[in-house]
């Protein structure tokens, strides 16, 4: 069986850690030996399942992927870095032709659309790897297109508490924001409720302990303006196990694109669920 060779960028943070195990354990993968790190990164290695991976910093990464790519005739970098790194990294992957799975959030998204598209490298970009979640979002953006102003006149709360160290906003939060706006809700993104302390998500929200240092808990909640009615959409994650089963199955997705030499573009997370 051919496997799938991937690249890990950013480890050792915990959803590179969790996907680089994954990928580790499932035989159809092949998890190269080295990944691409943040600045100031102590470590040298990481264990991952039986292996040892060294950690390459920033001031290699262009020469690592450089002989990588010299080295095996294909491979996929899965990117969960920080939101500061995002448009940069992307640059390093389409200048050197590499594919990748950008899973990392944040960043100018606009311009990181503009960096891939016409490249000729593909990507899959998502704010969300959770295939259930993307699902869910999915739906929401088909009532948007065909039900404008479903909610017109409607108030809205949101509220999304994620581990400490996302130090970004949510980026299903925030495309949520557009749909609920197109069906009428006048909310603005710098309304989202950001939750990040953990003693609040234990005592207000009720996140397990075992999970305060890695969920992903949102709540929608919209009145009508007499006060008569009220919808309530939550979706609540524990761990990261869920988002490194969807970010495999990008890969699986992004691999067979370029095993078939489709044409290269931005892929979202519903192509890899439509076509899967």
């Amino acid at each position: 069986m051919k496997h799938i060779k991937v690249l890990m960028s950013g480890l050792p943070g915990k959803m590179a850690l969790a996907c680089a195990e994954l990928f580790a354990r499932e035989p159809e993968f092949s998890l190269l030996p080295v990944s691409l790190t943040g600045p100031g990164v102590p470590e040298k290695t990481v264990s991952v399942g039986d292996a040892e991976l060294s950690l390459s910093p920033p001031e290699t990464h262009r020469q690592m992927l450089g002989d990588l790519k010299k080295e095996h005739e294909s491979f996929i970098v899965v990117d969960y870095t920080h939101p500061s790194a995002v448009n940069e990294n992307a640059k390093l992957y389409t200048d050197l032709g590499v594919p990748f799975v950008m899973g990392t959030t944040g960043g100018d998204r606009k311009k990181l659309l503009e960096q891939v598209e016409g490249s000729g490298v593909p990507a899959v970009i998502a704010p969300n790897m959770a295939r259930e979640i993307v699902g869910f979002t999915a739906m929401m953006k088909y009532a948007a297109k065909h039900f404008p102003g479903l909610f017109e006149g409607y108030s809205m709360t949101l509220v999304e508490s994620h581990q400490k160290g996302k130090a970004d906003t949510s980026g299903t939060a925030k495309a949520m924001v557009e749909y609920f706006n197109r069906m009428g809700v006048a909310f603005d993104v710098e309304e989202i409720e950001k939750i990040r302390d953990p003693e609040v998500q234990k005592t207000r929200l009720g996140v397990p302990e075992e999970h305060l240092s890695g969920h992903g808990w949102h709540t929608y909640t919209l009145r009508s303006p007499d006060k008569t009615v009220l919808f309530s959409f939550t979706h609540n994650v524990n761990g990261r196990e869920v988002y490194a089963r969807g970010t495999a199955e990008a890969v699986r997705f992004l691999a067979g694109r370029v095993a078939r030499g489709d044409a290269a573009r931005v892929y979202s997370m519903i192509d890899v669920l439509e076509k899967a």
